[in-house]
């Protein structure tokens, strides 16, 4: 079974060492004088032509779509007939050479996804409540179970590490050459390699659901959706094919009435521009750089969802930047707090309500306030963008913004607490108020790291040319800190999640490509709405869903990816400019008769050839 599946797999290898063999021998019996040598060539001709033939026929019949499988065929069939068997062999083994030079070149552009697939192990040592240890298939292996990885094992799937501390490898799933360092509680990624001691982990996801599953999935797909370009001259194709076997029969005519030639002649000439005529290099100049470019951007950990899009990041004039999560490390901290009222009681109540929410700063509130004990309460609002409404023991409670807690406040706020209100806004700092029946009773001051390379990443992107916002929903002093602190310009601020999307399709009106980063649930509009978006691959499924490309995450892979898909566009259009420059070129050498079926055979082919590797430079793009 096994040989059998490698002559399968190796058929287009085996096919054109047979046919070169065939000819070969053909040939020294041409030089013996032996008159059964076209027998030989006749042999290659259905050895080496064969797949090809099928492929065409095929695609006629079926799809009714015309090949260039199909002229080469009638381009050798066309040559033996007039007594070129030789020739016509030549032109199929040289055919078939190179469709197996671009199928292996093909696969080479692939193999990030067979790499990224054997990142797994198909096992994984689970532990029982006895403590023994048993070996069993990842599929077997549900949420909840205990996992032991040895040192240099690879972890079999998404978990929470148990054992006190480890480092791990992540290199292959975001791209950053260092390992990371856990503690027990931390999350750890399926797919990573345990640098550190044995250690035991707790299962977070099955077998399909683990971010390394979807990450392959979505490189998959991606690889199967093609650019614009791709698509554009492949659906020519079938013209460009009936336009040759249109002209091929007029160049004869043309060639024997208007310039004498004879009809031999003619028709060998005209054989020979069947040939070189046919879009083989052109067909090629699109899919293997764009698959390359996926591929590269995959070892980069960066998931790109198709060749549309990697061709279109190249056109971003402006980035929106979400701040939380984004910029920020993505776990805000209370760096302190103001009390105005029963500070018990506060704390009781905010720790009640914001255990509803699973926004970051209400987690943060929730670690600040977690001494509290618990109390019930009567009613709750979650008022979108704007904060919560909660009732207890008959009073109405406000959490949230200013523009939603203070507009409403019986009485204004005093001068002091205005000047601690700026002080700590012009300093970066976030700001959650809290009313009891319209009456302000504390303010908390909320800070979040920002990411150690958002300011390189800013930086990068000025050189470039392309504009970075900030879109946040915080107050204009905090978002302006912010931006300051990375170097960002322009920000709009006090945002409402509803409204992002709307603010994305008002900066497309000044900027022709706008690109959004994002994380949440509350960003899915706006990645939706802009012409390319990035969603952070620790944020949310349905901001993953919603953007084009998943960063695992490196924020310098958005400049990255925007050189990479510069890199694309421009090797495409190298590629077709060479093709048909390259095609006018033989066809001018074919009407001087300055070239022959072989030779025409080798600068056509040889063409595509060098097409596909100029695509394959991508895998190695820096």
């Amino acid at each position: 079974m096994t040989l059998v599946t490698n002559l399968k797999q190796h058929s287009h290898i085996i096919t054109t060492a047979l046919c070169l063999v065939l000819i070969l021998m053909g040939i020294l019996l041409l030089q013996t004088g032996q008159g059964w040598a076209p027998i030989l060539f006749i042999s290659a001709f259905v050895i080496g032509g064969y797949q090809s033939a099928k492929e065409g026929i095929s695609e006629l019949i079926f799809d009714k779509h015309l090949s260039v499988d199909l002229l080469m065929i009638l381009a050798a069939i066309g040559s033996g007939l007039i007594g070129y068997w030789m020739e016509g062999a030549l032109l199929i083994f040289i055919f078939s050479l190179s469709s197996t030079l671009e199928e292996l070149a093909m696969e080479k552009s692939k193999n990030a996804i067979a790499a990224l697939m054997n990142m797994t192990p198909p096992t994984a040592r689970k532990i029982e409540e006895n403590g023994d240890i048993t070996v069993l298939d990842t599929a077997a292996i549900r949420i909840g179970d205990l996992l032991q990885v040895r040192k240099g094992d690879t972890v079999p799937l998404d978990a929470t590490l148990i054992s006190p501390q480890s480092i791990f490898d992540e290199s292959m799933i975001t791209g950053e050459p260092l390992p990371a360092e856990k503690v027990a509680g931390a999350a750890v990624i399926g797919g990573t390699i345990n640098q550190g001691p044995t250690v035991t982990v707790q299962v977070t996801a099955e077998k399909g659901d683990a971010l390394f599953d979807k990450i392959v999935q979505m490189v998959e797909n991606a690889q199967e959706s093609k650019s614009k370009t791709a698509t554009f001259i492949e659906n020519m194709e079938d013209t460009y094919v009936k336009v040759v076997l249109v002209v091929v029969p007029l160049f004869i005519l043309f060639a024997h009435f208007a310039l004498g030639w004879d009809w031999l002649t003619a028709f060998y000439r005209g054989m020979i521009l069947l040939t070189i005529a046919s879009p083989c290099a052109l067909v090629a100049s699109s899919s293997p750089a764009t698959l390359s470019a996926i591929s590269r951007a995959a070892r980069k950990g960066m998931i790109i969802k198709g060749g549309d899009i990697a061709d279109n990041i190249a056109n971003l004039e402006a980035i929106v930047f979400d701040k939380t999560g984004t910029l920020t490390i993505g776990k805000p901290e209370v760096v302190g707090a103001t009390y105005l009222g029963d500070e018990k009681l506060i704390k009781q109540v905010v720790q009640a309500v914001e255990k509803q929410s699973s926004h970051p700063i209400a987690q943060a509130l929730m670690t600040y306030t977690a001494d509290s004990s618990a109390i019930d309460l009567q009613s709750l609002e979650d008022v979108t963008g704007k904060g919560l409404v909660a009732g207890y023991k008959g009073d109405s409670w406000k959490i949230g913004k200013a523009g939603f807690v203070v507009d409403s406040l019986v009485s204004p706020l005093s001068a002091d607490l205005l000047a601690q209100i700026d002080e700590a806004e012009s300093t970066g700092k976030t700001l959650v108020y809290v009313s009891q029946n319209d009456v302000l009773t504390a303010i908390f001051m909320v800070e979040d790291s920002l990411k150690p390379e958002s300011k390189q990443l800013i930086a990068q992107l000025k050189e470039m040319g392309v504009t970075p916002i900030l879109l946040t929903g915080d107050q204009e002093k905090t978002a302006r800190y912010v931006a300051s602190q990375v170097g960002i310009d322009r920000v709009i601020a006090n945002c409402l999640p509803t409204d992002k999307a709307a603010v994305i399709q008002e900066l497309q009106t000044e900027f022709a490509s706008v690109g959004m980063v994002g994380d949440g649930i509350n960003d899915a509009p706006a990645l939706a709405q802009a012409n390319v978006s990035y969603a952070m691959g620790s944020g949310t499924d349905i901001a993953m869903e919603s953007a084009d490309i998943v960063l695992m995450e490196d924020l310098t892979r958005i400049p990255f990816s925007i050189r990479l898909s510069k890199k694309m566009r421009s090797i495409i259009k190298q590629n077709i400019i060479f093709a048909l420059s390259v095609i006018a070129l033989l066809i001018i050498s074919n009407l001087f008769q300055s070239i022959n079926l072989p030779l025409g055979v080798v600068g056509h082919e040889g063409s595509t050839i060098l097409v596909i590797l100029n695509g394959l430079r991508l895998l190695y793009f820096k």
